[in-house]
């Protein structure tokens, strides 16, 4: 990051749309700013390659492209992280917690995409978690979709 001592993105009590309000100005600013060290992206760049190219119709991809994706993931994550910690900060925690993500998630129509691995609501109580995943594709083996669903909610995980 640019400055040594950067302002935290949310304030404990702040208003979610004082907080969104505030957050997208920071970061137009901080890219206005920046200037990105490309040798040591805050995420791994071959990573983000191999995500990239996970799609078929992905043949070749220019050099700039996962830089880009790089600098998105960050906001992404930090505007999740941030919408969820105003959850778990209105329930007096300091801790963020997959209730408190996937309620975050929950108060905006532009996250629908994640419903499928982030479940919006919890499991029925006494019903084993993978009885609610999707069966497994044909040959046995799971999709990405369902080894997201795994990572996020691990066999046997308490809440």
């Amino acid at each position: 990051m640019s400055s040594s001592n950067p302002k935290p993105y949310v304030q404990a009590g702040e208003p979610l749309q004082d907080f969104l309000r505030s957050f997208w100005q920071r970061q137009v600013d901080a890219a206005e700013q920046e200037t990105p060290d490309y040798r040591h992206p805050p995420l791994p760049l071959a990573r983000i390659k191999k995500v990239m190219k996970s799609d078929p119709e992905v043949k070749m991809i220019a050099a700039d492209a996962p830089i880009l994706f790089c600098k998105a993931c960050e906001i992404f994550i930090s505007e999740i992280t941030a919408r969820a910690f105003i959850i778990a900060d209105s329930n007096k925690r300091r801790t963020l917690s997959r209730a408190d993500i996937a309620k975050a998630l929950s108060k905006s129509d532009q996250f629908d995409f994640l419903i499928d691995i982030v479940p919006r609501e919890e499991p029925l109580t006494g019903a084993p978690a993978a009885a609610s995943r999707v069966q497994k594709k044909a040959g046995g083996a799971p999709s990405k979709l369902e080894q997201l669903q795994t990572l996020l909610n691990p066999p046997g995980a308490e809440k």
